[in-house]
């Protein structure tokens, strides 16, 4: 896969990241690879209920921008959490 294809792949499901991780472009695609690991980590609390459900809508938005980054190739940090670094 390609870089702009591991990047999109990556935020589709945890699944998704897996295979980017493992069959993608992992040097081309690293900011993305990075921002949806840090994002599927981050939606972990949202089962807690009331607090959860806010910061999934939170999360939830993050998603979206940074799915819409990947798709148009840019590399936009999503807020809050695009300052998160875990992949080197």
């Amino acid at each position: 896969m390609d870089a702009k294809t591991t990047g999109i792949v990556a935020y589709l499901t945890w699944i998704g990241l897996l295979i980017a991780l493992v069959a993608g472009d992992r040097e081309g695609a690293k900011f993305h690879l990075n921002q949806a690991l840090v994002i599927w980590l981050a939606s972990l609390p949202t089962f807690i209920p009331c607090i959860g459900w806010i910061w999934g809508i939170f999360v939830f938005v993050c998603w979206v921008m940074g799915l819409i980054a990947a798709i148009n190739g840019e590399e936009r940090e999503v807020p809050l959490l695009g300052q998160i670094h875990l992949l080197h």
